[in-house]
């Protein structure tokens, strides 16, 4: 997902556009990894002098509501990143650096096979470990 693609999500669920949401958005667009509400606030204090860790969560829990963007526990903390692509795979997080690198296969038709009389609603499905640059 683009932050323009991002900014029509957040018209189309009634929210204003302001700048802070776009530069919050163009954080995590460039990034292309998870990330803290630590990582953004240092990105924000120099252009949002006195911006406070309430309107960063505030922002960050609005954005994984409306589907921008979507969150991962790491290392007992909450990392989020921009929404991925329309189709479906699942991630390997790097747990030092957040970085993803997307999986295709998907371990959802063996799990159907233990869980025949139960009805699955959805799935996630991560794998954490260390990248080849933070190994």
């Amino acid at each position: 997902m683009n932050v323009d693609e991002a900014l029509t999500i957040l018209k189309e669920h009634g929210y204003k556009y302001t700048g802070k949401r776009e530069d919050i958005l163009s954080f995590f667009a460039t990034e292309d990894r998870y990330r803290t509400a630590k990582d953004l606030l240092q990105y924000m204090e120099p252009n949002y002098s006195g911006i406070s860790f309430d309107t960063i969560y505030r922002n960050l829990h609005l954005f994984r509501e409306v589907g921008i963007l979507e969150s991962t526990d790491l290392n007992g903390e909450k990392h989020f990143r921009m929404k991925c692509a329309h189709h479906h795979h699942h991630h390997f997080i790097c747990k030092d650096c957040g970085l993803t690198k997307e999986i295709e296969t998907c371990p959802m038709e063996t799990v159907k096979t233990e869980l025949q009389s139960f009805a699955i609603e959805d799935h996630k499905f991560e794998i954490y470990g260390l990248c080849p640059a933070c190994q």
